[in-house]
């Protein structure tokens, strides 16, 4: 049987071709009855509508955003920050009749979804410029807005006030009384010297920086400089892990980490050189995630809301999309004290 197309539905229905391709792609436009007619035809000969990519050329809109996040999508969805943020995009996107695609970088192959998928825009996750899936949005030219990621030209930004949280991490430890206290991040590559201007300079990740600049700012007005351990590498690795053991060897009183799956790490290293938490060691997360209130002991945390942070970004793009201006969007912080932080031995005890 050939194959049916728009004339065939037309011929049948005793209507133009248009008239057809209006009853799937504007369906204002035809009364209920005619539409009901065409749809009822269409599906007898197996006419599924116009094609997409047709559609979209005619509209000049694909109706798809790109997503393009640090991690492939199956690592990403370790994480329960990103896949609570993914959600949120997604949630926002469809209230605009937009559909989400996860994009990674260059398969051995060559192809590039982020090169060679059609999309209206795209949303650029806590990556580095240089990321393959990044520079191939660049050359196209699309919509862009980055989420805590390096600025990569003009691009909106919306971020987390990640130093005035790190910040208020850092004087929780000082309150309590703590006074060696080691600093766990990505991005950089540090064995545990003391914290210097230059770490904040070299993080790849722009987020750490802030959160480096916040962490020093309150330790260093206290006369305190923390010891640094971090990784090359934007997520926990074997080299990070390596480097938390051996701190742990001589281990501080008090560790501030970069995300909640850091400080989880930690905790769990913590039991392996018996060392109990908070009493031996009181460490805290950033992000407040999901598994922050249920761990044990309860994970203190610096909160970020991780529904509004997708939510703005969707929104940042859609008005780029519609024309609209936009401006960089900063969203608060709060510090949520629970239970893996105390006084240091012999101090308020």
């Amino acid at each position: 049987m050939a194959r049916a197309t728009l004339q065939t539905i037309a011929d049948e229905v005793g209507v133009s071709r248009m008239t057809v391709s209006n009853a799937f792609s504007r369906p204002d436009q035809l009364s209920a009855e005619l539409r009901e007619r065409i749809l009822a035809v269409a599906e007898r000969v197996g006419y599924a509508g116009p094609d997409p990519a047709g559609r979209a050329l005619a509209r000049g809109r694909t109706g798809v955003i790109g997503m393009v996040l640090t991690d492939s999508p199956r690592d990403a969805f370790t994480d329960d920050v990103a896949v609570g943020f993914v959600r949120a995009v997604a949630g926002k996107l469809a209230d605009a009749n937009y559909s989400l695609v996860l994009l990674h970088g260059s398969t051995a192959d060559g192809r590039n979804p982020a090169r060679d998928v059609a999309m209206d825009g795209a949303i650029v996750y806590s990556c580095v410029p240089r990321a393959s899936g990044v520079t191939a949005l660049r050359e196209r030219h699309l919509p862009l807005v980055t989420v805590e990621s390096t600025p990569i030209a003009d691009e909106p930004r919306v971020n987390l006030d990640d130093a005035l949280g790190a910040r208020e991490a850092a004087q929780h430890l000082l309150d309590l009384g703590h006074r060696d206290i080691a600093l766990v991040v990505t991005s950089v590559n540090a064995a545990g010297e003391p914290l210097s201007e230059a770490h904040g300079r070299d993080a790849v990740d722009d987020a750490i920086g802030r959160r480096l600049a916040g962490w020093g700012a309150a330790l260093s007005a206290a006369g305190v400089r923390p010891r640094v351990i971090g990784t090359p590498g934007h997520d926990v690795d074997d080299i990070l892990r390596d480097r938390i053991d051996a701190l742990l060897d001589q281990p501080p009183t008090a560790v501030l980490a970069f995300s909640d799956r850091a400080a989880l790490e930690i905790i769990d290293q913590a039991r392996d050189h018996d060392l109990r938490v908070p009493e031996d060691l009181s460490v805290i997360g950033f992000d407040d995630s999901p598994l922050a209130a249920r761990v044990t002991p309860p994970l203190t945390t610096v909160r970020q809301d991780i529904d509004a942070k997708g939510e703005a970004a969707a929104a940042s793009l859609l008005a780029l999309l519609n024309g609209d201006p936009t401006a960089d969007i900063t969203l608060p912080t709060e510090l949520v004290v629970r239970a893996s932080t105390a006084p240091p031995r012999g101090v308020g005890r």
